[in-house]
């Protein structure tokens, strides 16, 4: 699937949901599913800067795709995480790089998260993105 079509699936997903407390129960729910990261990479050049949480992601590119794992120490942003890794991981880093974000402002994400966890959230997909950069610059 093309992380278009993820987005559009997750956005289709989120709106089965009547509220918020049904929309965080079923990120939880995500959170649960998230690939997890190997114990090994659970260090501190792993950690997300600027989340209050502890956020870990590992990228390795694997067929010219970049594959993601994670973990979090608090329930919400294990599912945040989770929906992000849902979206950009087997996927191109060309793609991850040019992908557009803007489904989480269609879910509502964003508006419903304290200032702190949607700052978390930015520094999330910055660093997807800069590990796609990474990995892109290699392919080069």
């Amino acid at each position: 699937m093309t992380i278009k079509e993820i987005q559009e699936e997750i956005i289709d997903e989120f709106s089965m949901f009547e509220d918020w407390e049904e929309r965080y129960q079923y990120m939880i729910d995500l959170g649960k599913t998230l690939p997890l990261i190997d114990e090994q990479y659970k260090t501190e050049e792993n950690i997300i800067k600027g989340c209050q949480s502890k956020v870990w992601v590992y990228a390795e590119m694997e067929n010219d795709k970049v594959i993601f794992t994670a973990d979090s120490d608090a329930i919400i942003t294990k599912g945040i995480i989770a929906i992000l890794i849902r979206v950009f991981s087997n996927q191109s880093p060309k793609d991850i790089i040019e992908a557009d974000t803007g489904f989480i402002d269609e879910i509502g994400l964003k508006e419903h998260l304290s200032p702190t966890r949607a700052n978390g959230l930015v520094s999330m997909i910055k660093q997807l993105k800069m590990y796609a950069i990474a990995y892109q610059t290699q392919l080069n």
